[in-house]
């Protein structure tokens, strides 16, 4: 099966949404309280993984390839899909957005922030886009041996939704070794708080980009977030990225 059917087939999207719409919402948003962090289980098959990896050296479905080391960013490289979408990242972008939509205004609510998201993802890339955040945002990221990714936040303008997505590509213990995603929560007046997610090929972890509400002692309080990836010590690790909000 080539590339393009993999990452444009019909059926490759069709299965996309329904995985999507049959996840554990209520254990994924359960965990998103109280963890700041959720696993998605089975979200890809290893065939769309392995489709997706192939497409990295596809150079017409890119906008922009960014080697991390020339800006500080760690070691390793990504590369920021060009509109329109790969179907099939469309579709994850719209099968993970709205229920994504309803934990974000909740947290908003929590945290005394005014800004609301739309349920449907193309009234909300359309805000984005008239603030003039019209780059899209989903990418693949490619990771080889003593390759990293320096904990950050990734913000892109004005308009931000407040969760992201990073689905695992590759197979652990098989294809690479190392490279575990990391998660850090700096809280107000205490030491921060570290999280290491273990990820299977085809599933995503659902986290922060920025900040979260927590209930403390005295009230909700806010905490700040980033996230990263440990040092891959062998093999190539491969990860797509869905980021809700486009780019200046």
């Amino acid at each position: 099966m080539s590339v393009d059917q993999f990452v444009n087939g019909e059926q490759r999207v069709t299965s996309v949404i329904e995985r999507g719409a049959a996840l554990d919402w209520t254990g994924i948003v359960s965990a998103l309280d109280h963890h700041g962090c959720a696993t998605t289980g089975p979200l890809l098959t290893a065939d769309a993984c392995a489709g997706l990896i192939d497409a990295y050296e596809s150079e017409g479905l890119f906008r922009k390839r960014v080697v991390m080391a020339q800006h500080g960013y760690g070691r390793g490289e990504y590369q920021y899909f060009a509109y329109p979408l790969p179907p099939l990242i469309a579709a994850l972008r719209v099968a993970l957005y709205s229920p994504l939509a309803a934990v974000a205004n909740k947290w908003n609510k929590a945290m005394k922030v005014d800004v609301r998201y739309p349920p449907d993802h193309d009234a909300f890339r359309a805000r984005c886009h008239e603030a003039g955040q019209v780059k899209p945002t989903p990418l693949l990221l490619r990771y080889g041996p003593d390759d990293f990714n320096c904990l950050h936040q990734d913000l892109y303008g004005e308009h931000v939704f407040p969760l992201q997505v990073a689905i695992l590509l590759s197979e652990p213990g098989k294809d690479f070794s190392g490279g575990e995603f990391v998660l850090t929560e700096q809280r107000p007046r205490m030491q921060s708080r570290v999280d290491v997610v273990p990820l299977q090929r085809g599933e995503g972890v659902i986290f922060p980009v920025y900040q979260r509400p927590v209930q403390g002692t005295r009230g909700i309080y806010r905490v700040n977030l980033r996230h990263g990836v440990s040092r891959v010590r062998s093999g190539e690790r491969f990860t797509a990225g869905i980021i809700f909000h486009d780019a200046k």
